[in-house]
């Protein structure tokens, strides 16, 4: 189980309000004791068996899925009594029992319709059987009401069998009673009423002695009586007499359901602590999404490599008020393990730090975080903090006091898997004796291999980054000109702590501001004006770094344009290509349809004509495309008159004509018994063996 030290550990990193947050999404009293009994896991496996069940059950609701885990009564007193020899369970009890029985076959229907999916949900479940007798003996006798059914027994049926009967009788004899005293003008405005468990009739005060019966009360005028007739009293009194029969016969009944379902106690008793386990994990997928929480890789080497993090608390509240939230990118491992913060006040030094602090703690605890998908983050057996006033009243200690003690406990139990937190380390002392002890605590964290981030403004910490093992500087940005903190933490250099800008900024007068400086000894303000100018020349570099990105994006964006736009081109060139191919085929399927019907034609006048001439004659048409060997004629003469047949061996440059169709072009490439021949500015790849070198008859004469 993980140490937290000191006691309000969970406090200063803020933990204690998500727990808040997370006990508003919880919908069962098993949930919420759940999540205040919630522990930090110091193993992997545990850790990543808790997130990847809050992984899928997000994954479930983001995909607007039903997950039929909808009973959220509080069971314990009933599965108390259940378990108690002589309890009984009331008809509306037992009916919440079945409830939850009917929730575990859902759950486990559910999963079995998602065959092989959410394996870390299922096995939540897996160990759990439905047991449908449950179901079963409760609705044999309550009805969906919480009602005991008529036939839950002989006597109950019969009881009520003469409770309907003589309640039948009671009311005609009633009705009747109602009708002669209306129409004898006896009776009140609202003429009748129910006192006592008695049906009576409303009779005028003066009346009172006329009409025979019980007298159960009179109204605040003390102008209306309500009497129950002496007719009815007899049939009153029996039903009471059945009322009450009917009552023990439940009761009998009852006490015998509840005892039928003792054995089943237990087995009940993991029903009811299961749904509680999946409302808890629906709580924390709820509470994932609104956070826009991930699951980072688990490894149990103390570290963790932080993309893209984001403070849970500080990005649900700029959620809400439509602000951006800078992102927190952090590394700690073997090699560097501690991170020394510096930069100005308000400048979001103890944000960062508190971040990692709780994101670690909300990991730990199986609850997704604010980071992105590369995120990775280790085990730690510990977490020390120490952050905000240390001031102890009641053991008189100062700030400074109780911040030495609190030192003292860091240095005697960390350890290589400790994490640990210091705000303002060395501060409420003399800077110099401070400094020199903060510089000393921090080698002595470094030598027990302890990871943790410290925050401070002592130059001789900033400058251990060069000198001891592990150590490595951050700075929290900040715009001089505009003179305000830019929330961003840089890792590998430190930072100043502009205290001159931030003067500047508060107002204070340009006279007390330039004696400051004087005052300032040289050495310390000479390294604070080079970090100061360092850090500057960082935020202008980081300004062209978003301006080269967004010139890349950009960039980007038009050659993603350019791409899609020759695969339109190109998708655009083959379907003209496949219409014109089609369109060859068609044409080609017409000419044969048709030269079919022709050859059928042929061949019947073949039999039936004695000139057989015309008949041939027919078919050459037919077969040799009569119209265009005459096209092929004509074109051959127009081309004799152009160009000679020259003839022999084609070289590359020769003007050659096409055997069949008598077109000329230019050969332009060679290879075997393949070439491609440029006729206009079209180059076509044909067969050489269909081509002749020609010359122009004109370019004789010239």
């Amino acid at each position: 189980m993980m140490q937290l030290y000191p006691a309000n550990a969970i406090e200063s990193l803020e933990f204690s309000k998500i727990k808040n947050l997370l006990l508003h999404k919880c919908r069962t009293d098993a949930a919420r004791e759940r999540v205040e009994n919630i522990r930090f896991h110091t193993h992997k496996d545990h850790a990543t068996r808790d997130l990847q069940q809050t992984y899928d059950y997000r994954n479930i609701l983001l995909s607007g899925d039903y997950f039929p885990n909808d009973f959220t009564r509080n069971l314990h007193k009933e599965l108390k009594l259940l378990s108690i020899p002589g309890g009984v369970l009331s008809g509306e009890q037992l009916l919440a029992v079945q409830h939850l029985a009917l929730t575990i076959r859902d759950i486990l229907l559910w999963f079995k319709k998602n065959n092989e999916l959410f394996d870390s949900l299922r096995s939540v479940a897996s160990k759990v059987v439905y047991e449908k007798k449950i179901h079963e003996t409760i609705s044999a006798i309550i009805d969906e009401t919480g009602t005991v059914r008529d036939n839950a027994s002989r006597e109950l049926m019969s009881i009520r069998a003469d409770l309907g009967r003589v309640r039948n009788e009671a009311r005609k004899v009633f009705e009747s009673v109602l009708r002669k005293l209306n129409k004898q003008g006896y009776l009140a405005d609202i003429s009748e009423s129910f006192l006592n468990g008695r049906r009576t009739v409303a009779v005028l005060a003066e009346y009172k002695r006329i009409v025979k019966g019980i007298l159960h009360g009179e109204s605040d005028t003390q102008k209306t009586v309500f009497i129950e007739p002496e007719e009815t009293t007899e049939l009153n009194n029996e039903i009471f007499s059945l009322e009450r029969a009917e009552g023990r016969e439940i009761q009998r009944i009852l006490a015998q359901l509840t005892k039928d379902l003792a054995i089943y106690s237990p087995l009940l008793e993991t029903y009811y602590h299961l749904c509680g386990l999946y409302d808890f994990i629906r709580a924390k997928a709820l509470l994932a999404i609104d956070m826009n929480g991930n699951m980072p890789r688990v490894t149990q080497h103390p570290g963790f490599q932080l993309e893209k993090a984001y403070h849970p608390l500080l990005y649900l509240h700029n959620k809400n008020s439509n602000k951006p939230t800078i992102p927190l990118n952090l590394s700690l491992d073997r090699q560097q393990r501690i991170l020394i913060i510096s930069g100005p006040n308000a400048g979001g030094k103890t944000v960062a730090m508190k971040t990692v602090g709780l994101l670690q703690l909300m990991m730990q605890a199986g609850l997704l975080i604010p980071v992105g998908d590369n995120s990775e983050m280790g085990i730690f057996r510990q977490i020390m903090v120490q952050i905000g006033d240390t001031q102890s009243i009641e053991h008189e200690l100062s700030t400074y006091s109780a911040h030495l003690q609190h030192m003292k406990h860091f240095m005697d139990f960390a350890d290589g898997k400790t994490l640990f937190f210091i705000d303002e380390l060395g501060s409420g002392s003399d800077p110099n004796l401070g400094g020199a002890f903060a510089e000393a605590i921090v080698e002595h964290l470094a030598a027990k291999n302890a990871l943790g981030i410290i925050t401070t403004h002592y130059l001789n910490l900033k400058v251990m980054a060069g000198k001891v093992k592990g150590i490595m500087n951050g700075a929290m940005s900040f715009d001089e000109q505009r003179l305000e903190p830019l929330y961003r933490l840089t890792t590998g250099k430190p930072g100043s702590s502009y205290t001159f800008a931030i003067a500047q900024r508060s107002g204070l007068s340009p006279d007390v501001i330039e004696r400051a400086r004087q005052l300032t000894q040289r050495e310390h303000f000479k390294l604070d004006n080079m970090l100061h100018q360092a850090e500057q020349q960082t935020v202008k570099l980081s300004d062209k770094e978003k301006q080269l990105e967004k010139l890349l994006k950009e960039n980007e964006q038009l050659k993603k344009h350019y791409e899609e736009a020759t695969d339109k081109a190109k998708q655009r060139q083959i379907y003209e290509t496949l219409k014109l191919q089609n369109q060859i085929k068609k044409e080609e399927l017409e000419y044969l349809r048709d030269t079919e019907r022709k050859f059928k034609q042929i061949i019947q006048d073949w039999k039936k004509s004695e000139n057989k001439q015309d008949v041939i004659k027919a078919a050459e048409n037919v077969l040799f495309r009569k119209k265009q060997v005459d096209a092929n004629a004509s074109a051959a003469k127009k081309t004799d008159k152009i160009y000679d047949t020259i003839g022999g061996v084609p070289h590359i440059g020769d003007l050659v004509r096409n055997k069949l169709n008598h077109q000329v072009g230019t050969l332009t490439e060679l290879t075997d018994r393949r070439a491609v021949v440029k006729i206009g500015k079209m180059p076509f790849t044909v067969d050489i063996e269909t081509w002749v070198v020609v010359k122009k008859k004109n370019a004789e004469k010239q």
